[in-house]
């Protein structure tokens, strides 16, 4: 075992002498090249931010309410099950629904809208559905939907998009007067007649979650609205021109007014009504299922089983507030935001900064921006999606650390073993440095000197400190910073490098003193020690040797004006 640690410190050390900070950039240059990859055909960081848009949504201490005035009259299982005795079974016959509109009416709501597809006849009871068909055409509020269906079925449809009303032509020259739409519209003709049509489809992303509402479609050179699109341009409100829109969510499921259908109409019908007579005065009243049995529950940012109801709720109250929730998205902000944030850390890494200050500097960094991305979500109608570019920095900043502590231990097994495991000798040059003054330096200034020393040595090399605080005999060594080269005895270009490396290390000794901000009638002074290091004796006592030399050697130098003594 200890064979294999010697060889994997030898390689490592030699890998880190040929890369030396190179290999920051290379790394930099790797991950930039992921990023392009993600951004245009994996799409990682995408998913990355669609959950963590969830759990933000989720996690919000300001939640917009929910509209007033905008109630859902809800088919559960209880009006099923109550309703079922005089009704049957669902569907019921349409002339529910007829008497149900025409009491509401009644009341003058701003809107009624049926979240129910009404694709069929009821052939076993026509004289029901001309009766909803009658009460349909005596409205100017009601709303109802049709199904878009895909596309590839489009070839097999006798609808052509000027058949529907309420459907735009976007300009002559872009559509297609020969194609046909298959969709599903409903049966009745007053519903057709009115415009007020819209699609009720909902497109959940591509890992099943709804977090978005298609406000129109353009297919064929004709624009297909939804159903809320239609509601909001002919109530008055300003729909967002946007294709789709990121739904600005109320909370959880059921955060909306509820009313169950099997009450109200029990109560319409009831000669002693307990029930405001304008309970639903200029509401939007929405008419759909929340029962599992009708199987109209969608997964959402918000919850695994939402209410399709509810979700077409909030989609109506977004166009009437206008407070969609925009996004910071796209892959161009996405790749520059990615790459920002990996090349400013690989400047941090390949300039040296101080690897204490780098953590708590990046760490901080990457929670002010979660931070940001919250607050914002929060406070206004905006998410800044910061997860893929922090995701790809913290990658980043991993393997960067350790390369840079696997590098070290590298070097520290390189400077206790020599370089070759069958090496004759190794040499070692030792360059103590002695910072007198009147007051301890402190650790924090230790630290910034050791730091500086690094930045102007140019080779590879080992840098500790002794500090004048110290107790008993240690403290006669401080302030004192050890320096020392290591090399291969047949390396010779290895030691004239090593040399060029102390020698510029110590003339730029008075400049770094003196960045310190340290008193002007602090001295230091420094010298040289060469030594050979031996496989056949122990190296912590050769080391304790050539560390003991060279302190000696500093002493008695002649001129205590910072030249060495060689």
């Amino acid at each position: 075992m200890t064979k294999l640690k010697f060889l994997i410190g030898q390689w490592l050390a030699n890998v880190t002498r040929r890369l030396q900070n190179n290999f920051y950039l290379y790394l930099a240059a790797l991950l930039t090249v992921f990023v392009l990859l993600d951004a245009s055909l994996l799409h990682v960081g995408e998913n990355m931010r669609q959950k963590a848009f969830d759990f933000m949504m989720r996690s919000r201490v300001i939640v917009p309410p929910p509209d007033r005035d905008i109630v859902i009259i809800d088919v559960n299982e209880a009006s099923l099950s109550a309703m079922a005795a005089e009704y049957g079974r669902w569907p019921w016959p349409r002339q529910v629904f007829g008497e149900f509109l025409e009491n509401i009416e009644a009341q003058n709501p701003k809107a009624v809208v049926f979240d129910i597809l009404f694709s069929d006849a009821d052939i076993y009871n026509p004289d029901s559905d001309a009766y909803f068909n009658e009460v349909i055409a005596g409205t100017d509020n009601t709303f109802f939907p049709f199904l878009r269906l895909p596309e590839e079925h489009d070839a097999l449809s006798e609808v052509k998009p000027s058949m529907i009303p309420g459907i735009k032509e976007i300009s002559a020259s872009q559509s297609d007067a020969g194609a046909t739409i298959a969709v599903v519209l409903p049966h009745f003709e007053a519903a057709i007649n009115s415009a007020r049509l819209g699609t009720h489809n909902i497109y959940p992303d591509p890992d099943g979650i709804v977090r978005e509402y298609r406000l129109y479609r353009d297919d064929y050179g004709w624009r297909i609205p939804s159903l809320p699109l239609t509601i909001g341009e002919t109530l008055g409100f300003a729909p967002s021109d946007a294709e789709r829109v990121l739904l600005n969510w109320r909370g959880k499921p059921f955060s909306y007014q509820y009313a169950s259908f099997s009450d109200v109409m029990h109560d319409m019908s009831s000669k002693d009504k307990k029930r405001p007579q304008d309970e639903f005065t200029g509401k939007i009243v929405i008419i759909g299922s929340t029962a599992p049995s009708l199987f109209d529950l969608k997964a959402t940012a918000m919850a695994k089983t939402h209410p399709g109801v509810e979700i077409l709720a909030t989609a109506i109250d977004n166009i009437k507030h206008g407070d969609y929730m925009g996004v910071w998205r796209g892959a161009t902000s996405y790749i520059l935001m990615s790459l920002a944030l990996i090349w400013l850390t690989t400047a941090a890494f390949y300039t040296r900064v101080d690897r204490d200050k780098l953590t708590r500097l990046f760490s901080f960094s990457q929670i002010g921006l979660l931070v940001i991305s919250y607050v914002t979500i929060n406070l206004t109608n905006f998410y800044f999606d910061f997860t893929g570019p922090i995701t790809w920095a913290v990658i980043y900043f991993s393997v960067a650390k350790i390369y840079a502590l696997a590098t070290d231990r590298a070097l520290q097994r390189w400077l206790a073993f020599g370089v070759k495991a069958d090496a004759a000798g190794t040499h070692v040059l030792i360059m103590p440095v002695l910072v007198e003054s009147k007051e301890p330096l402190g650790d924090a200034l230790l630290k910034k000197l050791k730091r500086k020393i690094e930045l102007a040595s140019r080779t590879p090399s080992n840098i500790e400190t002794l500090k004048g605080t110290q107790g008993g005999i240690w403290g006669l060594f401080g302030d004192m910073v050890m320096v020392s080269w290591t090399y291969a005895e047949t390396k010779s270009e290895y030691a004239k490098q090593a040399h060029q490396d102390a020698e510029q290390l110590a003339a730029q000794l008075p400049e770094i003193i003196d960045n310190l901000g340290l008193p002007i009638e602090t001295s230091v002074r420094y010298t040289l020690h060469d030594g050979v290091l031996v496989a056949t004796a122990p190296m912590a006592n050769q080391w304790r040797s050539l560390f003991a030399q060279s302190i000696i050697k500093l002493e008695h130098m002649e001129t205590p004006t910072g030249e060495p003594n060689e």
